[in-house]
């Protein structure tokens, strides 16, 4: 069975089934790899950003070996074992299900009046101060982290599985999860993960453009606003620090009728980010539910387009 097949079949098996807890998973092991790669890097080379690229080099040569490895083992079962191995892998570097979870549980909290709870959950899936945050603050967050974690896990993720199969994916998510874990300018991260946050941005630089047309395109099929998401995702795509986030966030704040950015806080200091969209509305809790659906609408898109171009270039 062709990567053409594995694709749409990995993407229906984490929408279906997620990341169970209690199942071993490949992103948790190089999160706990990269940690204590980078405890010995720091001890072994006195450069912060050297130990942070031989940091990256090691979890991407060890997510290589082992990925290579299982494959190679795989190829030796029997049929349909090969595929299954191939499917779960890719399946694995998908995180469509687990970020719809997340972002319901806190609609879920802030339906229910518990904002301490909301908080909590909110704090699950951003990288920002919650204790302060009302019911705004805290939909707001969510719907940046789906805008955000649209392209990380699904998007992007599908692009490498459709350019590398399962190699592809692993890797790309072994330098995502570097990403999260390094990718801070404190002053813990800000030599020692320069390496990861670069890797990060070079490589997501073409899925974030091509999910920001994407989400249009889903925008459209569930019938909000496609003209505004197109309009908002031409004037705002590049108001964002990150290179590549600026350009979901802004089409789906002009889906949606509304503003992302603005205040928030950080390591306890304050930050105030651009905005992307017009404040048409007021942003409300509902619109967590609204931006999963363009989240899921988006990823099933993606998946479709980067299948059929597969066919495309197997009966070509």
């Amino acid at each position: 069975m062709a990567t053409v097949f594995h694709i749409p079949l990995a993407l229906l098996l984490d929408l279906v089934v997620g990341d169970p807890r209690w199942l071993p998973h490949p992103v948790r092991a190089m999160g706990t790899f990269a940690r204590r790669l980078e405890a010995s890097t720091r001890r072994l080379v006195r450069s912060e950003r050297l130990a942070g690229v031989l940091t990256v080099l090691g979890v991407l040569g060890a997510t290589a070996l082992v990925t290579g490895g299982i494959l190679h083992l795989a190829q030796r079962l029997p049929f349909p074992a090969t595929d299954m191995v191939s499917i779960v892998l890719l399946s694995y570097g998908i995180a469509a299900r687990d970020m719809v979870r997340h972002s319901r549980a806190v609609h879920e909290a802030l339906d229910a009046n518990d904002l301490a709870l909301a908080r909590k959950r909110v704090a699950m899936i951003v990288g920002r101060d919650t204790e302060k945050m009302d019911e705004a603050a805290v939909a707001r967050a969510t719907v940046e982290s789906v805008a955000e974690n649209l392209v990380d896990g699904v998007t992007a993720p599908l692009f490498f599985a459709a350019l590398g199969g399962p190699l592809g994916i692993m890797l790309y998510k072994a330098a995502s999860t570097m990403d999260s874990l390094f990718g801070y300018k404190n002053e813990r991260y800000v030599h020692f993960g320069w390496a990861a946050a670069r890797l990060d941005d070079v490589l997501n630089f073409i899925p974030a453009r091509l999910t920001g047309l994407l989400l249009v395109g889903a925008t459209a099929l569930l019938g909000l606003q496609a003209g505004d998401s197109w309009r908002i995702l031409r004037r705002d795509r590049l108001a964002h620090a990150s290179p590549n986030s600026g350009h979901t966030e802004a089409a789906m704040a002009g889906a949606l009728g509304i503003q992302l950015g603005g205040a928030a806080w950080y390591f306890g200091q304050p930050l105030v980010k651009p905005t992307m969209g017009d404040p048409i509305r007021p942003l409300e809790k509902v619109d967590i539910q609204r931006a999963n659906r363009l989240f899921l609408a988006t990823g099933l898109l993606a998946g479709l387009v980067l299948s059929g171009w597969l066919l495309w270039r197997q009966l070509g």
